[in-house]
């Protein structure tokens, strides 16, 4: 399967348009990561709010562990305290996590559209035509195969001579007619070539 033209200066502009279609998704890509980090680093508010609420939650606990041990009302006591470490810090312990995997989230997501929106815009737009040019350049390759069969070589001559405009004629003989008719295929077969990108 032929991928780049054969023609030295097409083959080079081709492959500049493929690198640079590469180097404008690697952009994409980069820009997409940064985003994702910069807002990844919001987390750092829910972890703050889920460490203050386990410590509350743990402040009522430690006294809870402290007031245990007191006769009659220890045990009721630290169940108070433990409840209210539960009722008061817990909530807040969870909305901070909930917090952060929200803000995880948001930043994976908002990534992903900074890289895949510009990223599917640019492959829309140019890899129709490189498909296109793939395609063409592999059936000019076929079709204008002509060795090996005399008559296949002459309606190949005849297809560059009746197809081709004349001055891009002019520039592979003097006389296009001429040689058809003196069945001097190979000039006319090196310009049809040339023309879809192959050398012939």
């Amino acid at each position: 399967m032929r991928i780049y033209p054969d023609i030295p200066s097409r083959r080079a502009n081709t492959a500049a348009l493929d690198a640079g279609v590469l180097i404008a998704l690697l952009a994409c890509a980069a820009i997409g990561l940064w985003v994702f980090h910069v807002v990844d680093s919001l987390e750092i508010l829910g972890r703050g709010v889920h460490d203050a609420g386990a410590a509350v939650q743990n402040g009522f606990g430690t006294a809870a562990d402290k007031v245990d041990g007191i006769p009659l009302v220890g045990g009721s006591l630290a169940g108070g305290l433990r409840d209210a470490g539960n009722a008061t810090g817990g909530p807040v312990a969870d909305a901070g996590t909930r917090g952060e995997h929200r803000v995880h989230r948001l930043a994976l997501v908002l990534g992903l559209l900074i890289f895949l929106l510009p990223a599917l815009a640019i492959l829309m737009r140019y890899l129709p035509g490189r498909l296109t040019l793939i395609r063409k350049l592999n059936d000019a390759e076929q079709v204008l195969d002509p060795h090996g069969d005399p008559e296949r070589r002459r309606l190949v001559a005849m297809r560059a001579a009746f197809a081709l405009p004349y001055a891009q004629l002019l520039a592979y003989t003097r006389d296009p007619m001429g040689d058809l008719i003196e069945e001097r295929y190979d000039r006319l077969i090196a310009a049809i070539a040339e023309d879809a990108g192959l050398r012939r």
